[in-house]
């Protein structure tokens, strides 16, 4: 079995094939097809991948949905905030990223919206992640939903707009919770969807609620020694049941994002799949086996990221390595924005 070294998934990507917006329309990405049995790559547009999902296969979402998770706000003294939700710990508790936030201490407070929200830090956790209690009258999510801003992600060097409330949200988003969007699902919409189930392709769903952990470097020289933070997840009965069945009748499953994948994967105990809700820690890199996906979707993602780890053990180190430099050559659009690549 190759040992791989973290160095091993690094690549040098041009700053200006990070992409900045979305495409003009969510089908008019390019599509990076990967076949792993003829090891050989095709290029498309997203709005054929019809052509590369039999009807027999089952196409797998998540149906998580970004919350506004950026608020900006005040110190008492005047100073400004800015905060980063990360996970709903209790009714009015979220872990929190703070900026800045060193010289913060265990009961300093910040204003938003004029007081219609009130944070208070009541906790430090590692990471520099703060444990943050906030004060409103009404509906947390609807004060958020009024005040909060698009989360997107660092690399996209601009700030949110009127688009990105669209934009960086599936069509198919349902249950709020993230604080990143699965963007491998940004390149559907309503009518790819409709073309595709009339096609006779059935569409099931998970729920994973995606923290910036999934995002995040990993520092470890050796990948094996990562350790991965847990993110909740959900299959509905429904969905695992119809995943069994295709299993049992050799048909194939379609992953749509990797996050899909993890929840997948993390379900899968005693030869079947299991329904339920649990946080999963899954940690995929190679030499991992595959249990359920047969099929992956996905965007291109950052070099050292857990999420090039889990398409190398997928497709291949090698195989995947060289397509990110042909993406490269071929003037392909890199992270949440960016294009996207089919893994049969």
């Amino acid at each position: 079995m190759t040992k791989y070294k973290l160095t091993d998934f690094d690549y040098h990507l041009p700053t200006e094939r990070i992409a900045q917006f979305p495409s003009k329309k969510r089908i008019d990405s390019k599509l990076m097809i990967l076949d792993r049995a003829n090891n050989k790559i095709n290029i498309d547009k997203f709005f054929n991948i019809i052509n590369y999902i039999d009807e027999s296969d089952l196409l797998v979402l998540n149906e998580t949905k970004v919350i506004p998770a950026r608020l900006e706000g005040y110190k008492p003294t005047g100073g400004k905030i800015e905060i980063l939700l990360l996970e709903q710990v209790d009714k009015c508790i979220w872990k929190c990223l703070i900026k800045p936030g060193r010289r913060l201490k265990i009961g300093s407070t910040f204003i938003f919206n004029k007081g219609t929200l009130i944070g208070k830090i009541i906790e430090f956790k590692e990471h520099g992640e703060r444990i943050v209690e906030f004060s409103f009258e009404g509906d947390f999510f609807d004060i958020l939903y009024k005040i909060g801003k698009v989360p997107l992600p660092p690399y996209i060097k601009r700030d949110d707009t009127r688009l990105d409330k669209t934009r960086y949200q599936t069509v198919f988003a349902k249950e709020d919770g993230s604080v990143a969007a699965p963007t491998a699902g940004l390149h559907f919409s309503n009518n790819l969807l409709k073309n595709i189930k009339k096609k006779g392709i059935e569409i099931v769903t998970v729920n994973l609620k995606i923290g910036l952990d999934t995002f995040r470097p990993v520092y470890t020289p050796r990948i094996e020694d990562h350790k991965m933070h847990k993110e909740y997840c959900e299959i509905p009965t429904n969905t695992a049941g119809k995943i069994n069945l295709s299993k049992e009748q050799s048909k194939k499953i379609v992953a749509v994002g990797t996050t899909t994948v993890r929840t997948l994967e993390s379900f899968f105990q005693n030869g079947k799949l299991n329904s339920g809700k649990k946080w999963t820690d899954i940690f995929i890199y190679p030499s991992y086996k595959f249990k359920v996906v047969d099929k992956l979707l996905t965007n291109f993602h950052l070099p050292r990221s857990t999420l090039l780890m889990l398409v190398s053990a997928f497709a291949g180190y090698n195989f995947i390595m060289s397509a990110y430099q042909k993406a490269i050559e071929e003037n392909f659009r890199f992270y949440s924005y960016g294009d996207a690549m089919l893994i049969l």
